[in-house]
């Protein structure tokens, strides 16, 4: 087996230590080598070759400039400027199979804020499309919801308008659940039957009456 170089390697010791003690189940651990590779050629500014198999199982191979390696919500991400799609792209790492630093070098956006581009980037493609109206002022649901709960769309002064999507309505419907102002589910039928049903195990939970 080839030894990485030492930058590479030291980077990979970094990542290893990291991931060893993730206590939650469902995190995805990369392999320490790939994404200390990709956290070099980001900090280098070199475009990358990666071999990629997607969820579905479908391999291919893409050229991308590596803007930054994210951790969010247990997993790692690759956030980049994919010139395979051209367009911006969120990659998991622990899919990728191979990586390989190329020749060309790339300027990464300026003022790039690397988490908020990526829980952007986590709020849409989903399969259900979600609408929200909520009463109560953007800047005071900023601060109850994740970024990946979608996109907020100030209304007026007092009402805020939430469009994104989600894979798992039970979990979106627990997220609006934190929002301390009244709400209305204007598109996605799974996440109204979601929020019907979390509504009723609260109520089940306050009632003080002998079972």
């Amino acid at each position: 087996m080839r030894a990485l170089p030492a930058p590479v390697a030291a980077q990979a010791e970094a990542v290893r230590r990291a991931t060893a003690p993730a206590p939650d189940r469902a995190a995805a651990r990369p392999d320490p080598a790939t994404a200390a590779a990709l956290v070099q050629a980001s900090s280098n500014h070199r475009r990358v070759r990666l071999e990629y198999r997607s969820e579905a199982g479908t391999e291919r191979v893409i050229e991308a400039d590596p803007w930054a390696v994210v951790v969010r919500h247990g997993r790692w991400y690759l956030l980049c400027h994919s010139h395979t799609s051209n367009a911006r792209r969120a990659y998991r790492i622990d899919r990728v199979r191979a990586v390989q630093a190329l020749d060309d070098v790339f300027v990464p956006p300026a003022g790039l804020d690397a988490v908020a581009e990526l829980e952007g980037h986590l709020a849409v493609g989903w399969e259900y499309d979600v609408e929200v109206v909520i009463d109560a002022p953007a800047d005071a649901v900023a601060r109850c919801l994740p970024r990946a709960a979608g996109r907020l769309e100030p209304i007026d002064a007092t009402t805020t308008r939430l469009v994104g999507s989600t894979s798992n309505p039970e979990w979106y419907a627990e997220q609006l659940a934190t929002i301390h102002a009244p709400f209305r589910i204007l598109r996605c039928p799974e996440l109204r039957q979601a929020a019907r049903a979390l509504g009723q195990r609260l109520l089940a939970a306050a009632d003080d009456s002998p079972a």
